[in-house]
C-alpha cells in the first residue's frame, strides 16, 4: 500500500517569518498538530516544520515570546519528505533512519500533499490486525462446529 492512501491530506502552511503564535492559531484553525513552513511564494521545497511540540517545548518551556518570535527559529529542519507513491513500509524505514515520527508527503513538482505520521500507520496497522482476529475467530468457530458470526 502507498503512503498516499494513509496519510493525512490536509497541509496547513506558514513562512518563516510569521511568529509563533500566529503559527499556532493556524494549527487551532485548521485542526492539525504539523504546518509545512514554505518560503512566501511557495515555489521551492518546504523549509521546515513546526508541529504542536515545537510550540509547547521550544516555544513556551524555553520562555520565548511567542507573539515576536518567527516560525523559523524554532521549526525543524531539515524536512524529510517521501512522494505518495512509496510503498508504507520504505516510508517506516525513512522515519527509522531519520528518527523522525511525521514525513511530508509529496506530488507532483514536489509539492506537499500530506503529511504521514506514526499514527496513521498505527492506525492502520490496529484495523489490519483486527480483521486478521475476526478471521481467526471464524475459524475456530468452524473447527470446532459453530455456526460463526462475523462481527
Amino acid at each position: 500500500m502507498s503512503v498516499g492512501r494513509i496519510c493525512s491530506r490536509v497541509v496547513a502552511t506558514a513562512t518563516p517569518g510569521e511568529t509563533v503564535r500566529t503559527a499556532a492559531r493556524r494549527m487551532a484553525d485548521n485542526d492539525v498538530g504539523t504546518l509545512v513552513i514554505l518560503d512566501a511564494d511557495g515555489t521551492r521545497p518546504a523549509m521546515g516544520i513546526i508541529t504542536d511540540r515545537d510550540v509547547a517545548i521550544r516555544g513556551v518551556a524555553s520562555g520565548l515570546d511567542l507573539d515576536r518570535t518567527p516560525v523559523s527559529q524554532i521549526m525543524t529542519t531539515p524536512v524529510h519528505s517521501v512522494n505518495e507513491s512509496m510503498p508504507i513500509e520504505q516510508a517506516l524505514a525513512r522515519m527509522a533512519n531519520s528518527a523522525t515520527r511525521r514525513l511530508l508527503v509529496t506530488g507532483d513538482l514536489d509539492r506537499p500533499v500530506g503529511i504521514l505520521s506514526l499514527d496513521d500507520v498505527l492506525h492502520l496497522l490496529s484495523a489490519e490486525a483486527g480483521s486478521i482476529g475476526r478471521l481467526l475467530g471464524t475459524q475456530q468457530a468452524h473447527v470446532r462446529g459453530e455456526p460463526s458470526s462475523l462481527v
